[in-house]
């Protein structure tokens, strides 16, 4: 964690144990003073995220009124802030006092440095979560894309991605797996856009009899068939001003694939059994599960809509490949849930957990959603339970969490790729991999690697 340079402030009187400590946690960006005033003016110019604090600062040295007058102001003008207190066994009574009062935690002298660096490195921790929680929870509270729950980088580059292009009237296609989130994207999009007070209108292609689905898409007239016993507007008409979003466009049978695209480009619709023009204003959203390219190599596809349906193509990747996101469904999906239910508070068995991990999820976020309901229906104490969830029992050994492991087996590769990229020669494997040779002699015996 030292290896971040965080700000750290000393508030001590003591020029010794200054330069001690000063010394100690080199790590850090260590700033120092020496008085109240001074601990204020540092915390206003830097707002460390952590201060070590002496509580006998002048003009009471011998006491603590003065320390804690400094705790509190701290308090005042940074909140956030980890204040550790470090005094002596004769302040204890102090010390728990300032704890009351909002310090984070105490040390007592004498100075160690290798325990207090401890505790210095797990207030910057939880420093860096408390931080981190906040941001997510405002982009959460004020994104139209809240439904979207992902740390997996290729997801939160989507969103970026989505936030971009709303703002334009780019057709936008989404490409992805059943379940993966598609109509919450395009949900987002359209939020985000100028268009946003107008309506979103969803169709899902393959939901609708295709004999229906002309008069669903374009509207008709009054007697155009038989049971049109009024004018109707179609969705494309309805959408007008909005968004219509086309679900599963790769159903969409390949007449209707004509209609689709005469209206693209001349963004006029012709109800069924009707002569009139009508101009309508729409942005068209996409979505399938299919491969179009092989539906156009097949024949079922017009090649010059699929042109005209992907000005923006987003790709989507399922669930199993977003990196931690199964753990972190989980984990809301049950607090939704269980909040719908009535039920207290549930936590995941170590079995459930491990099996979440290594399930391939086939059904991407949909599935995991109903599959976490029911488990939330299902179980009878605290803990969800492997057989709570229904899933299979983790046949992988699950990746390593401890970081010391991760970094070792990460580093291992490494080597193993540099040796075997230039031919086991040691000196130009040392140059790759930027250490001198001695170390990675050193990191082979380690590892056992010849």
């Amino acid at each position: 964690m030292s290896q971040t340079k965080g700000t750290l402030l000393v508030v001590e009187d003591d020029p010794g144990l200054q330069k001690q400590m000063r010394w100690s946690f080199d790590g850090y960006e260590v700033i120092v003073a020496g008085d109240r005033e001074a601990a204020l003016a540092q915390i206003r110019r830097y707002e460390p995220p952590v201060v070590t604090l002496d509580l006998g600062l002048p003009p009471d040295a011998d006491g603590a009124t003065e320390g804690h007058a400094t705790l509190e102001q701290i308090l005042e003008l940074a909140p956030d802030t980890k204040i550790i207190i470090v005094t002596g066994n004769q302040d204890r009574e102090n010390a728990v006092r300032a704890i009351a009062n909002g310090a984070y935690d105490f040390y007592l002298k004498p100075f160690e440095p290798d325990i207090l660096q401890l505790v210095v490195d797990r207030a910057f921790r939880l420093h860096a979560l408390q931080q981190e929680n906040r941001q997510l929870q405002m982009r959460v509270a004020e994104s139209p894309l809240q439904g979207i729950i992902s740390r997996d980088s290729a997801m939160q580059k989507i969103c970026r991605t989505i936030e971009r292009v709303a703002p334009s009237s780019a057709t936008v296609m989404l490409l992805g797996e059943s379940g993966t989130g598609k109509e919450v994207l395009a949900r987002g999009l359209h939020q985000l856009a100028p268009r946003a007070d107008h309506k979103f209108v969803a169709i899902n292609c393959a939901a609708i009899p295709e004999n229906l689905l002309e008069s669903e898409l374009f509207g008709y007239e009054k007697g155009a068939f038989t049971g049109a016993v009024k004018q109707t507007k179609g969705k494309i008409e309805y959408a007008d001003g909005g968004t219509l979003f086309l679900d599963e466009i790769g159903d969409l049978p390949l007449p209707l694939q004509a209609k689709l695209l005469r209206f693209l480009q001349e963004r006029v619709v012709e109800r069924v059994g009707g002569r009139e023009e009508i101009p309508v204003d729409v942005r068209i959203v996409c979505a399938t599960h299919q491969n179009l390219r092989n539906l156009i190599s097949e024949g079922r596809f017009r090649e010059d809509l699929y042109y005209r349906l992907s000005e923006i193509v987003i790709n989507i990747p399922p669930l199993r490949d977003r990196d931690g996101d199964a753990v972190l469904l989980a984990h809301t999906f049950v607090n939704k849930f269980r909040q719908q239910e009535g039920r207290g508070p549930l936590s995941f068995s170590q079995e459930a957990l491990g099996a979440i991990e290594t399930h391939r999820w086939p059904g991407n976020v949909r599935e995991m959603e109903n599959c976490i309901k029911r488990a939330v229906v299902m179980a009878d104490g605290a803990q969800i339970t492997l057989e709570d969830l229904g899933l299979p029992q983790a046949d992988a050994e699950p990746e390593p969490l401890n970081l010391r492991q991760v970094r070792e087996e990460a580093e291992r590769k490494a080597i193993v790729r540099a040796i075997a990229r230039v031919d086991g020669n040691i000196a130009r494997a040392a140059d790759l991999l930027g250490v001198s040779r001695p170390t990675l002699y050193d990191l082979l015996n380690r590892y056992g690697l010849k």
